[in-house]
């Protein structure tokens, strides 16, 4: 995976920008009560978009709000999931997931940003194959050896995949119905997590450098900027 973890893990930590960053979180608790219902000991979904948004300091009364208009106590929603996929510049892979209530609008800010960094908006399917469907959890261990170990040992014994530690980050990674099993249990040990989510993982990274990695970064970045979008995956090494 090349130097993906250590690029991932800060990534998640910048992503705690406000303002849009809640407007995200809102649709996606409002989609996921509408999907699974309000109680998040039941909505593993629900319970997982919670812990993300109470991390990044939402209010309750904001979240309880979101999930109240999509279980329709609190007005109806109409927002609906998509996702696009293409490819940017140097045959990198990328994945948008989006929360709409206009796909009309939507996919033509999509099929903008990708022309416009020198991307190919492609059809459904075409660079989905290059990615799986993982739990994954970072934890920043500067290099600690005895800390990679313990974070090793705990996570293999609450049943996760497999675990990676490289240039001062562990990653532990593990099947997505066993996600909220492996956080608890490493939480449980005195390991808190820098980022922990459900996520699409690719199976092997692209170097890009030069102008396609500044493309590649522009692009990404306009995309994320987006407010029907809620997340982006890629396979570009940006390191």
């Amino acid at each position: 995976m090349g130097r993906g973890p250590s690029i991932a893990a800060r990534k998640g930590v910048e992503d705690a920008k406000r303002g849009k960053l809640f407007t995200k979180f809102i649709r996606e608790i409002t989609v996921a009560a509408r999907a699974g219902g309000g109680d998040p000991k039941t909505n593993a979904r629900l319970r997982l978009v919670l812990d993300k948004a109470f991390a990044a300091n939402m209010t309750k009364d904001t979240a309880e709000r979101a999930i109240k208009r999509g279980t329709g106590e609190g007005g109806s929603d109409h927002f609906e999931e998509i996702r696009y996929e293409g490819y940017g510049p140097g045959g990198v892979a990328i994945i948008v997931d989006c929360m709409t209530d206009n796909p009309v609008r939507t996919v033509a800010e999509v099929r903008h940003a990708f022309s416009k960094h020198g991307g190919n908006l492609g059809t459904s399917g075409a660079v989905a194959y290059m990615f799986a469907r993982v739990g994954q959890i970072f934890f920043e261990t500067g290099g600690d050896a005895a800390l990679e170990e313990k974070i090793l040992e705990a996570a293999l014994e609450a049943g996760a995949d497999d675990v990676l530690s490289e240039e001062g980050w562990t990653e532990v990674l593990c099947a997505t119905d066993s996600f909220e099993a492996v956080k608890q249990a490493l939480e449980a040990k005195g390991l808190k997590p820098v980022q922990a989510d459900v996520t699409l993982r690719p199976g092997t990274m692209v170097d890009v450098a030069g102008e396609a990695r500044e493309s590649v970064q522009k692009l990404i970045d306009m995309l994320e900027d987006l407010d029907d979008v809620q997340k982006v995956y890629s396979n570009a090494d940006l390191g």
